[in-house]
């Protein structure tokens, strides 16, 4: 291992002998880091906290600090776990989960940039991707691919959906389907499209989930009621089609966001 002498590390952590620690950070009892992983100058690993193989955490970021709930017992052991090829860029912070054994959840090859924020008990999937500034309040999940521009903040008990794409300052208190854009304030401004062609995403499919968006969107009504019908009538092809209805049909605590009037 390489170590700064000014770094600071308990010595009952379990780090892998190939990883890199900048220097005055510090690294608490009980973490876990796997092989290739940098943490970088004034960085924390707090207590609890598993990082996986070849993550980035730069300076002044802190990983599994207290959740921010003042119910909360500081002694409940609790964590933040983190996939493979991680990067968390200046000034980001992670909140650890607040049940008893229960970890924050950071997929594989996620991106949160400078000054960006995941609080108690979230869930995010592969290759998520934070603009500088993003907050997320507790107990939201955010599925694989989602993209959140600059400054966006997400309330709490929020589901965000894969591949879907949130636009910078973007104030989000409604589940985001996924496979779609937001801006403004829960505003669906319609499908993802160009994120669904890079992600090699067949046009068939594409054509369904316009399809399916129009149905379920395009009349007065309610989402939820709408997608159930669908799926209950077996109008999904595909799995991404079957996913997106799933998504509107499931129990949700804020609602679902709907598109603003001239959207498609």
């Amino acid at each position: 291992m390489k170590q700064h002498p000014t770094a600071v590390i308990h010595e009952a952590t379990r780090l892998d002998e190939n990883i890199v620690v900048g220097p005055y950070a510090v690294i608490e009892d009980g973490v876990e880091i796997g092989e290739g992983t940098v943490i970088r100058e004034h960085a924390i690993i707090r207590s609890g906290t598993i990082l996986g193989k070849g993550c980035q955490v730069d300076a002044h970021a802190v990983i599994g600090g207290l959740p921010q709930d003042l119910s909360f017992n500081p002694k409940t052991p609790t964590g933040v776990r983190v996939g493979d090829g991680v990067t968390f860029r200046e000034g980001v912070t992670v909140n650890r989960a607040t049940a008893e054994g229960t970890f924050t959840e950071i997929g594989d090859r996620c991106l949160l940039m400078a000054n960006s924020h995941v609080a108690h008990d979230c869930r995010l999937g592969a290759n998520v991707i934070f603009g500088n500034g993003v907050l997320i309040a507790g107990k939201g999940t955010v599925g694989d691919y989602a993209f959140f521009g600059g400054n966006a903040g997400v309330h709490q008990n929020i589901r965000i959906g894969k591949f879907s794409m949130i636009g910078g300052v973007a104030r989000v208190s409604q589940d985001m389907p996924p496979f779609c854009m937001m801006a403004e304030r829960n505003e669906l401004i319609g499908l993802n499209l160009i994120g669904l062609q890079r992600r090699g995403v067949e046009r068939e499919t594409i054509k369904e989930l316009k399809k399916l968006y129009q149905l379920v969107f395009g009349v007065a009504g309610r989402p939820r009621v709408l997608a159930q019908g669908a799926i209950d009538d077996k109008l999904a092809q595909s799995p991404e089609a079957l996913h997106f209805l799933e998504f509107l049909a499931a129990e949700s605590i804020k609602g679902v966001m709907r598109p603003r009037r001239g959207s498609d």
